[in-house]
């Protein structure tokens, strides 16, 4: 719930683990509602923490958590567990939280994993591929649409490259490839004037993804 006020605009909610009870007809028959418990940060630092989150995925520790066109926020935690007094050797909790979309969150995922085998003591190598599989999960359930302006990812040696698809309807068929160098170009139809083309003008795709055009 702490995370949640941070990123809603700095309200706190009551929370709870049940949202409602539905008979055998699916009536509900009691459902849990909102209860604002105080306001604790202000809406702009709440604002300016969101931007944050997302900078933290696109060029921070969180890039394998980054999908594209969908405002992923997050922030890596590593904690040394203890014992007796004493902190355990090579003994962590790699964690993740990430909200999604970053500028108007709809959910929020925490993600632990207690001292993690064969792998870098860092958590943004342990848990944010895994979080990402999930964040997709939760996109896919919650028919989150995807955006612009979101801030754009610091590439690195091995990531994908996503480029736009230029608008080519209208265009002749060599001037069409010529604007789609980036893209594999299938041609269907007769003629030498596109009319139609999927994906559609200014989706991201691939570096080498296929783009198919009709002509007429």
């Amino acid at each position: 719930m702490a995370v949640s006020s941070v990123v809603n605009g700095g309200y706190l909610y009551k929370p709870y683990i049940v949202k409602s009870i539905s008979d055998n007809t699916n009536s509900i028959v009691y459902e849990n509602d909102k209860v604002l418990k105080r306001k604790v940060i202000s809406s702009d630092t709440s604002r300016i923490m969101r931007m944050a989150l997302e900078s933290v995925v696109a060029k921070g520790g969180g890039k394998s958590a980054y999908i594209e066109g969908y405002r992923i926020g997050g922030k890596t935690g590593t904690a040394q567990k203890q014992e007796n007094g004493s902190y355990l050797v090579n003994n962590y909790i790699m964690s993740f939280m990430s909200v999604v979309p970053a500028n108007n969150p709809e959910a929020v995922l925490y993600l632990a994993i207690d001292n993690p085998k064969n792998t870098a003591m860092l958590s943004s190598y342990t848990t944010t591929p895994i979080a990402r599989r999930i964040l997709l999960d939760i996109i896919d359930a919650l028919k989150i649409e995807k955006q612009d302006n979101e801030i754009e990812k610091d590439l690195e040696w091995n990531d994908k490259i996503y480029y736009e698809v230029p608008n080519v309807i209208g265009m002749k068929v060599d001037t069409a490839k010529k604007k789609l160098m980036n893209f594999q170009v299938i041609v269907e139809g007769n003629g030498n004037r596109v009319v139609e083309q999927t994906p559609k003008a200014k989706e991201k795709c691939e570096d080498q993804s296929k783009v198919r055009i009709l002509v007429k």
